[in-house]
Parts: C-alpha cells; sequence; structure tokens
C-alpha cells in the first residue's frame, strides 16, 4: 500500500468524524457505497463472529433513511460527539479493497456542557475506490465495552 492510500484513507476518517461531530451529517451517508455494510456490535459479539449489533443498515438509503430519522422522527436529548481517531492500520489489501482498523474513542457533549467519554473501540473497515474516491464499503464499529448507553442516536 502507498502513503498516498494511507492519506486518503486518513482523509475519509477525517471526514466521517466531521460529518458527525460538526455537520452536515446529512453527508454521512456519501462516504459510504450504495451497497455497503454499516453496524455497531461489541468487542465480545465481533469476537464470537455473532452478526447482531445495535445498529445494522446494508445499503447506503438505510444511512440516508437513519439521518433523516434523526432529523424529523426520534426524539432524544440534543448532544453532540468528538472523534478521536488513532492512525489506520491497514490489515490487506486485495481484490475486495483495502482492509483496515482504526481506534476511535468518542466524547459526548450534552446540551448542558456535561462531557463524558461515551465509548471507545476501533472501525473495522474496507474500503473501495469509485470513481478516483475512497469509499467504505464496510463498517463495523466494534465498541469496547458490553454496555452501551441507550442514548444512541447519532452515528458512530
Amino acid at each position: 500500500m502507498s502513503m498516498n492510500d494511507f492519506q486518503r484513507i486518513g482523509r475519509v476518517q477525517a471526514d466521517y468524524s466531521r460529518c458527525i461531530d460538526e455537520g452536515p451529517l446529512e453527508r454521512w451517508p456519501d462516504l459510504f457505497v450504495e451497497d455497503c455494510m454499516y453496524r455497531i456490535t461489541t468487542a465480545q459479539n465481533y469476537s464470537e463472529g455473532l452478526p447482531a449489533g445495535l445498529v445494522w443498515a446494508n445499503t447506503r438509503r438505510m444511512l440516508v433513511d437513519r439521518v433523516s430519522a434523526l432529523r424529523e422522527a426520534n426524539i432524544y436529548e440534543r448532544h453532540t460527539y468528538r472523534h478521536i481517531l488513532g492512525q489506520p492500520l491497514v490489515l490487506e489489501e486485495n481484490g475486495d479493497g483495502i482492509h483496515a482498523e482504526t481506534s476511535f474513542l468518542v466524547v459526548r457533549v450534552m446540551r448542558d456542557g456535561q462531557s463524558d467519554i461515551f465509548t471507545s473501540g476501533r472501525y473495522v473497515d474496507r474500503y473501495v475506490e469509485v470513481d478516483g474516491q475512497l469509499k467504505i464499503a464496510e463498517r463495523v464499529v466494534v465498541c469496547d465495552s458490553t454496555n452501551i448507553d441507550t442514548l444512541l442516536a447519532l452515528p458512530l
């Protein structure tokens, strides 16, 4: 893998975090291919190969619907996230894309200003090139803790 690919993965990660942390959240699904996989699960479920997750979407359209629901239908206490990302580690590059992992820490900031560590974990990703840009074909958000707050409204 070239340094350019490493930088491109870093750019996708930065764009991803910014869409969620700063907005516009509506741009977040654009970072994925149409037939993508986005799943949030626990480290225990992931290590045991259990496919169930807290969030599961297998198309970009499902991600668009999730954003629409957040904006128009869901009722939750308003908050923001701040993502802190580690360096991506490329595990493999083969015919189906670039496989990488990136550690993350997400801080949740409530409207009253209270900040708490919301979750930590790693992104287990597969990237593919589409029209000269890297896109996320698969993202499994593997949370370190099995204790996930019920307020999982925003994407991780």
